[in-house]
Parts: C-alpha cells; sequence; structure tokens
C-alpha cells in the first residue's frame, strides 16, 4: 500500500518531463520556420541622420515582431552607402536588387538620389519606399512602384499662400536650391500665388555648392528689388548659412519678410544656436504630429537606445523623418506578411547573357503582391493615421511656427478643409484672416506686420514722370528754376498726388520728371508717355491720364480721383427768337390728339343736347358753329350755353379736367421755353455733325481721336486744340471758316472750360464712358493698393475740395455735368387723361342712344307693310333731329306761355308743320284708327299755335 503514491508521483514527472519537452521542441520548430525577406536600405554616409534613422528602422522591426510574434516573415535589412551620390545610390539600389534580391528598398534620402532607384524599382518590380525624398517631380515619374512615405513638398504650398493672402502681401520672391529638391516646389508654387493675385517678380536660385561670397552677392540684388516678401526651401545645410548671411547684412531687420518650408522646419533642432538667432522672426510650415502617448514613449526609448549605441551623439533629437522611417518600416513589415511567401524568387528569363549590369536583373515574382499590399495598408503610426493613396502618403494638418528665442513656437494650424485657425478643434469662418494666427514676432523684433515691399535701397527716390502741356495749365504745369534749373510741376494733379502721398501710413520720397525732349517740347503722346512705364524710365506717371483698357496692358492704374465719362460741347442759341417757339411746348402728335378731342366732344354734346337745348338749335350751320364753339371755348372756359342734360354735364366735367390740366402744363412748359431753357445747344446729336459734314475738335494727345473716328468721323473734320484760348478760338470760328461745331473733351476739361465761358457753351448727350483721371504705376506695382486706399481717404475727406476750389473756382454757371435737354411734352404724358374722356364721352352716347331708341321704338315696330326698314329709320331721324317737346326745358316755356296768352286761337298765318316731337303716338307712328275729325288733340294745338313760326323753320 506505500508503493502506489510514489508510483504516481513518479508517474506525473515523467508525464511533465515528456509535455515540457513537446512544447520546447514545438517552440523549436515554429522559430525555424519563420521565413526571411531581405530588404534594402539606402542611406548617405553613416553621419548622425542616417544614425537616427537607421535605428528608428530597427526598433520599428524590433517592435512590430514582439506585438507580432507569430508572423511568419521576418524582415532582414541589408543596409548600403550612397555616399551623398545619385550614381551611389543607383549602385546600391542595383547591387540589392541583382545579388540579394531585396524584395523592397527604404531610401534613398534625397529626392535626386530617388529619382534614379524609381525607374531601377519600376523595372525590377521591387518596390520602393522613400521617407525623405519630398520633391513634387517624383510624381510624375508615374511609377507605381513608388510610395513616397513622407509629405510631398506641394501639399505645404496651401499653407504658405493663406499666410501671404491673410497679411495682403502682393509680391513674394521664392529662394531655392538649385537642385531636384528645390525646384519642384516651385511650379507649383508660383500657380498658388498666382491664384491670389500675388506676383513672383524674381526667383532666387541657388546652387548647393554656393559659396558665402556668392551668397551675399545674391542677398545684395535682393535689396536693390523692392519686394520684403521671400520664402525660403532649402535643406539646413544651405539654409544655415543663407540666414546668418541675412543677418550680416542686415535683411533680418523690421520691414522684412522670411517664410521657410518643411525642409528647414523639419531639421529645425538640428540648427546651431548662432544660425537660430539669425532667424528671429522667421515664419515656417511643417507637417502637424499630433502628441499621443505611444509617441512619448518611443522618444525616452529610442534617446535611451541612441545614446547606448552612440554615445558621442548624446545631443542628437529625434525629428519626423525619424517617426516617419519608423512608420514606413512597420508598413513594410505589414504588407510583407499580408503579401504572403509563395514566391520571393526573381524571375530571369528575359535577362540575356550579354547584359550589362544595368540589365542583367530579373524580375521579382512577389512584387505585384508586394505592391497591392501596400496600397491597401492602414494603421494609427507615431505621425498619425497611415495610409496610402496612388503611392503618397496623406497629410492631415500643417503647423504654423514662429522663430523665437531659442526655439520656434506654435502660431496656429492650417488644414485644407478649413484653412487657417489657432486650434485644430476650432471652426474657422474666414480661412485666411490673420486673425486667426496668434501674435506673431517679426524680424527687428517688430510686432508689426510689414507692408512687404520697400523703395529699393539704390533707387530711394521715384521717378514721377509728368507731361509737359502747353494748354491746361490748371492740371499740370512743369516749372523750371532758371538759376538751378531743377524742375517741379504745380497743378490740380500734383496737388491730388501730393495729398494722397501725404495720406500714405509711410513716407516716400519722389521727384517729379517731365516728358519731353532735349530741347524742352513734349515728347509724344500720353500713350507714349505710359509706356515709359514699362519701358523703367519712370516709377510712375502723374497728370491728367485717363485710365483706359489698351493703357492698363502696360500699367497699373489707381483708383480714379476725378469725375468719368467723355462728352460734348456745343454753342448755344437764344431759342426765344423764334416766331414759332409757342408751338414747341407740345409734341405734334399732341397737338394733333387735342384737336381730334376738341371736335370729338363738340359732337358728343350737340347729340346730347340738340333735341332739348335751344342754344344747339337752329340751322345746321348754325348748330355745328355752336357745338365746336361750345367745344373750343373750354380751352379758356368762356363757353356762354348752357349744358341742360345730365349726361352732357358729365362729359364736360370730365372734359373741363382734361382741358384744365392740358392748359396748365402748356403754360408751364411754354414759360420754361422762355425764362430757364432760353438757351439751347445749335447741334444735339452726334449723328446730325456727322451727316452735316461739321468740324469736330478734341485736345491734343488724348485718346478721344480713338472714340471719334470709331463713331464715323472723317479724319481730316477732326482738329487739335492745345488751350482753352484755342479751344474758344475755334467754336468762334466755326466750320465754314476752318473752326469747330462741336468739341469732345472729358468732363474735367469741359468743367474748366464751361468755367471761363458758360454763358456760350454748354455740354449735351451723349456721354461715352470712361474711368476718369488715375495715377499710372508699373505692372503689379504693391504701390498701386496702398494709393488706391489714399486716394478713398482724400477725395472722401475735406482735402479734395480744397483743392478743387483752388483750381476751379466756383461760379454762377449752371452745371455743366447736367446735360441741356429740352423736351417738348408728348402725347405719352397724357394718353390717360384722352382715354378717360374719350371713355367718358362713349358711355354717354351710348346711354343717349340706348334711351332714345327705347322711347321710340314703336317707330322701329311699325306693321304696315307698306312702310320699308328705311322709311321707318328715316322717320327716326326726323324725330332725332327735331325738338323733344317732352322735355321739361319746352314743358315749362309752354306752361309760361299758355298763363301769359291765354286760350289763344291758332293763327292763319302759321304754316309750318308741327314739330315731329308734338306728334300724338296715334298719328306720328301711323295709327290705324287716326282722329275722325283730322285735327290734333286739344292738347297738343295750343303748343303748336303758340309757338312763332318766325324762331324756327321745322
Amino acid at each position: 500500500m506505500r508503493r502506489r503514491p510514489t508510483n504516481l508521483v513518479s508517474l506525473s514527472f515523467f508525464l511533465s518531463l515528456v509535455f515540457t519537452f513537446i512544447l520546447f521542441t514545438h517552440t523549436a520548430i515554429s522559430q525555424n520556420t519563420t521565413i526571411p525577406v531581405n530588404v534594402g536600405v539606402i542611406l548617405n554616409e553613416n553621419g548622425e541622420f542616417e544614425k537616427m534613422s537607421l535605428s528608428c528602422i530597427n526598433m520599428a522591426l524590433s517592435d512590430f515582431y514582439a506585438t507580432n510574434s507569430h508572423y511568419k516573415t521576418r524582415l532582414i535589412l541589408n543596409t548600403r552607402h550612397s555616399k551623398s551620390d545619385a550614381i551611389g545610390a543607383a549602385a546600391a539600389a542595383l547591387d540589392l536588387i541583382k545579388n540579394v534580391k531585396v524584395q523592397a528598398i527604404i531610401g534613398p534620402e534625397t529626392s535626386t538620389q530617388t529619382d534614379f532607384v524609381i525607374d531601377l524599382g519600376n523595372k525590377s518590380q521591387v518596390p520602393i519606399l522613400s521617407f525623405s525624398a519630398s520633391s513634387p517631380s517624383l510624381t510624375s515619374l508615374r511609377s507605381p512602384y513608388f510610395f513616397r512615405a513622407t509629405q510631398n513638398d506641394s501639399s505645404q504650398v496651401g499653407a504658405i499662400t493663406s499666410i501671404i493672402q491673410a497679411f495682403g502681401w502682393r509680391e513674394v520672391v521664392p529662394i531655392y536650391v538649385d537642385n531636384e529638391f528645390g525646384e519642384g516646389v516651385i511650379p507649383y508654387l508660383t500657380d498658388a500665388l498666382q491664384a491670389i493675385d500675388t506676383r513672383v517678380p524674381y526667383r532666387s536660385v541657388i546652387s548647393p555648392i554656393a559659396t558665402d561670397d556668392q551668397i551675399v552677392e545674391e542677398l545684395y540684388k535682393l535689396m536693390t528689388m523692392q519686394t520684403r516678401v521671400f520664402i525660403v526651401h532649402m535643406l539646413p545645410s544651405l539654409g544655415s548659412r543663407l540666414f546668418t548671411k541675412a543677418k550680416q547684412v542686415g535683411m533680418m531687420n523690421q520691414g522684412y519678410v522670411w517664410i521657410i518650408t518643411d525642409g528647414l522646419t523639419n531639421l529645425f533642432t538640428s540648427l546651431e544656436p548662432s544660425v537660430i538667432e539669425s532667424m528671429q522672426g522667421v515664419l515656417g510650415v511643417r507637417p502637424y504630429v499630433p502628441k499621443t502617448k505611444a509617441l512619448e514613449g518611443f522618444r525616452l526609448r529610442w534617446k535611451r537606445k541612441f545614446q547606448q549605441e552612440n554615445p558621442s551623439l548624446a545631443d542628437t533629437e529625434l525629428n519626423i523623418f525619424g517617426l516617419l522611417a519608423y512608420d514606413a518600416t512597420m508598413a513594410l513589415a505589414m504588407a510583407v506578411e499580408n503579401a504572403g511567401t509563395t514566391n520571393l524568387s526573381f524571375d530571369m528569363t528575359n535577362v540575356s547573357t550579354n547584359a550589362t549590369d544595368l540589365e542583367a536583373f530579373g524580375v521579382s515574382k512577389n512584387g505585384p503582391k508586394l505592391l497591392e499590399s501596400l496600397s491597401v495598408t492602414r494603421f494609427r503610426g507615431l505621425t498619425g493615421d497611415y495610409t496610402f493613396v496612388d503611392g503618397q502618403l496623406q497629410s492631415l494638418a500643417f503647423q504654423i511656427l514662429n522663430v523665437n528665442g531659442d526655439g520656434e513656437t506654435g502660431i496656429g494650424f492650417w488644414t485644407p478643409e478649413k484653412g487657417l485657425m489657432k486650434k485644430l478643434n476650432l471652426t474657422s469662418t474666414d480661412s485666411t484672416s490673420k486673425s486667426h494666427l496668434r501674435s506673431i514676432i517679426w524680424p527687428g523684433d517688430s510686432t508689426s506686420v510689414p507692408k512687404g515691399w520697400e523703395i529699393p535701397t539704390n533707387e530711394k527716390i521715384l521717378r514721377i514722370g509728368v507731361p509737359m502741356k502747353n494748354g491746361f495749365s490748371d492740371f499740370v504745369k512743369v516749372i523750371t528754376d532758371p538759376t538751378t534749373n531743377k524742375t517741379d510741376a504745380t497743378g490740380y494733379c500734383i496737388d491730388v498726388f501730393n495729398a494722397v502721398m501725404h495720406a500714405l501710413p509711410y513716407a516716400i520720397n519722389y521727384e517729379f520728371i517731365p516728358f519731353e525732349l532735349s530741347d524742352g517740347i513734349g515728347s509724344g503722346s500720353y500713350n507714349d508717355m505710359i509706356y515709359q512705364v514699362k519701358l523703367g524710365k519712370f516709377d510712375a506717371v502723374v497728370g491728367d491720364t485717363t485710365i483706359v483698357a489698351n493703357r492698363s496692358q502696360f500699367v497699373d492704374f489707381t483708383l480714379p480721383y476725378t469725375e468719368s465719362g467723355v462728352s460734348m460741347m456745343v454753342p448755344i442759341t437764344d431759342n426765344n427768337k423764334n416766331a414759332w417757339v409757342f408751338l414747341k411746348p407740345l409734341t405734334w402728335d399732341l397737338w394733333m390728339t387735342s384737336a381730334c378731342f376738341f371736335l370729338f366732344i363738340g359732337l358728343v354734346i350737340w347729340v346730347l343736347e340738340h333735341r332739348i337745348n335751344e342754344d344747339f338749335r337752329g340751322p345746321p350751320e348754325h348748330q355745328v358753329g355752336t357745338s365746336f364753339w361750345f367745344s373750343f371755348s373750354t380751352m379758356v372756359f368762356s363757353h356762354r350755353e348752357r349744358v341742360i342734360s345730365n349726361l352732357g354735364r358729365f362729359v364736360v366735367i370730365v372734359w373741363c379736367f382734361v382741358v384744365l390740366i392740358l392748359t396748365q402744363s402748356y403754360t408751364a412748359s411754354l414759360t420754361s421755353l422762355l425764362t430757364v431753357q432760353r438757351l439751347q445747344p445749335t447741334v444735339s446729336d452726334v449723328t446730325e455733325l456727322i451727316k452735316r459734314g461739321e468740324n469736330v475738335g478734341f485736345q491734343q494727345g488724348s485718346f478721344v481721336a480713338g472714340i471719334l473716328k470709331d463713331l464715323g468721323f472723317s479724319e481730316k473734320k477732326l482738329l487739335v486744340y492745345d488751350s482753352v484760348e484755342e479751344w474758344d478760338a475755334l467754336f468762334q470760328k466755326g466750320t465754314t471758316n476752318g473752326g469747330i461745331a462741336a468739341a469732345f473733351d472729358e468732363v474735367a476739361y469741359l468743367k474748366l472750360f464751361m468755367g471761363r465761358h458758360c454763358s456760350k457753351y454748354t455740354m449735351v448727350e451723349p456721354t461715352f464712358k470712361t474711368s476718369g483721371f488715375g495715377f499710372a504705376f508699373p505692372l503689379g506695382s504693391p504701390l498701386v493698393h496702398d494709393v488706391s486706399r489714399a486716394i478713398l481717404i482724400v477725395t472722401e475727406g475735406p482735402k479734395m475740395n480744397e483743392i478743387e476750389d483752388a483750381w476751379f473756382k466756383e461760379s454762377s454757371c449752371p452745371d455743366p455735368s447736367s446735360s441741356v435737354s429740352s423736351h417738348s411734352l408728348g402725347l405719352n404724358s397724357f394718353w390717360g387723361l384722352f382715354l378717360i374722356a374719350g371713355v367718358t364721352s362713349i358711355l354717354a352716347l351710348i346711354i343717349f342712344m340706348a334711351i332714345f331708341v327705347y322711347e321710340h321704338r314703336e317707330v322701329l315696330k311699325e306693321s304696315d307693310p307698306k312702310s320699308s326698314l328705311w322709311t321707318r329709320i328715316r322717320t327716326l331721324l326726323g324725330i332725332f333731329v327735331s325738338r323733344d317737346l317732352n322735355s321739361h326745358t319746352f314743358k315749362e316755356k309752354i306752361s309760361i306761355q299758355v298763363h301769359s296768352l291765354g286760350a289763344a286761337t291758332p293763327s292763319p298765318c302759321n304754316h309750318y308743320p308741327p314739330s315731329p316731337s308734338s306728334y300724338s303716338p296715334s298719328t306720328e307712328y301711323g295709327d290705324p284708327n287716326p282722329n275722325p275729325s283730322g285735327q290734333a288733340p286739344e292738347d297738343i294745338v295750343p303748343a303748336v299755335e303758340l309757338i312763332d313760326p318766325n324762331q324756327e323753320r321745322a
């Protein structure tokens, strides 16, 4: 019984040993089944950057396989040195592909080296991952086997242009290294600057091997230009020397703006303190790397490991390229595992035996799978979300920095979606506002925003061209001191320019230079003078220069400071001397319409009144005369005839209202013609001038000549004048004596002329639109915007009125800017009144005729077969033209006569038949049972007998 437990313990111990052995054996077998995958790494010489990058690559593999120990693949690094040479990089890549049979290559460092290696990788189908080659030109190679595991330099262009746009700088000079890295971003930068209307007047290209003297020479050249905003795109090896020399020559003082790209900001920690001291006030952009716990933990581990391996490089700092190298290695290890290891060999079938070294390598069979696996790789790396789109690592945001003190200070961020912002989590409403950036310390320890340009040091005095003129000296007049032979200028335009210069927020020295020949005579037209700005003879042109389209091809104009427009001036004549002036207040169509309505109203009143009103009865000629007399007498409200019918009274009331409006309007218009508008232009239409063949004038050297030719004037009909006096003399002569009938000029000159001769001339339409007088500067000059703002300040303030009062004194003349017009009153102004009168009259006629026909309807209904329709109509017309004895007016008259005469007997001398209206219905309408006695009824007889036959013939 005591031996059984011992046996059980021994058995358990034996089984434990067996299990441990099996587990150990399985682990050993598992470790022996991992598949090594050769990967190449191409770096420059074994310097500080290379050691940092290689250290991050090794740590990436260590961290990756420690986390994923169950993966079957293991990357084996094969490092080669390019010796900082493109050919050396190509040789290293060729060795790795041909001899080592690597499945992928990490590197090279520079864009120039990568350009060579990409072709080899594309031909052998070996993916190339570069974590530091950032030139946009590499994208143009369109190689599917190239993966840029860093930011494309062109991606920072948006951040740079947003800064420039926020501060309103209009000119920028890029300074870049003369190699693949420097030139690659320039096309993208210039296009983006043009999109925000910022000029690039010059490009400063510096050789990577330039000496300090060559750098200083280029900087002095930049100092002679007016632009003070520079964008530097180069690596620290050249950039540190550039800023050191810029500090020495005084280009890091107040007024300068320096913006550096990520070529310098990414390696800012590697710069010497003395270089940082010379870069105070510089702005920079770089890809933003979010701070995470994983990143901070890696920094500590890397720092400890790197110092152990490189004790002599204890001050080396980890930069973004080390992080990118770490993430790129992680991405490659992940992609290799996902692509599988079915076939890691190379296909050598197409390699000939006589092939050179550049051709004697095969094609990776695993390349296409690895390419696809890299393209879909997604993970969260040290630099943020890691993903490739068309072989390019995607960027999320850029950080904007300001060099201040011993290091750099973050002043904001930029993203393609939201633009500038102080914090990434803020929502920006204006992506190009400088208020979205923190305070900036500019070069020279200044907090004032530099304006971005200055007058060049070798041209501190601006050369302002002014025209030489014999006349119109009120605008510009050149004065020469006979003692010192120094020239100066006076005049309205000069005073405005001086006021504008004083309104600028900074001082500018300038001098006036006349545009003349050696003999002191003007040397051409205004177009010739303005063209001198393009040629560089003048820095600007000031004078009575008009802003026109063809001149804007050579210069940039400021905002105008005078009224715009070209108008026509003609002599005026007294229009009251015309014997028919009383007809001019109304147009002919209104005269004719009024006359027709007077006749029409007379006819309407006769129709409504003649049967019941003795004033409208009598012989036909008397009735016609009375009707029209009544109608026309309403014009002066002198009509004596009574209107009895209500319909007639309604028509007369409306017509009197129409006549009242017409007469009052006529009186006012005639009064205006005889008093206010007594003087009328001799010509009011350009077409009339051309048809008559009249001569017209324009100012010498003016662009108005082109307008006149376009209108159709013959060149021989165009005369020029140089002064106000000559202008007036040409008008006095007239066309027949070699003078002019009209002059065309700008409103400003017409104002001056009218101030002296307002009693003889006036401006008439048409007015041709122009932009007025402006100052001309070179194309793209930053002064244009500042001077335009100053013009607004001057023109909106009291200073402009003072200048105008000084040169163009006010007079009692009418305002020449208002064109003379003498429009007669037309039918368009009164057709509504005539419509009301016409409708009222026609409505009254319709009502009257309806009542009349209704009252005498029995005439139309006559059933006698012997009575034709025409007979009935004649009977009805006879009734229409006769008196209506049933009217109250006649009844009152009969009643009065009956009371005064008593029961009178019929007069034997009365041979006139009774009025048709006095017929009784039985006799008048043909009653079949007439009175057997053949006499009228008793109530009718007195009426017939009492009417005097001498008063009217029935």
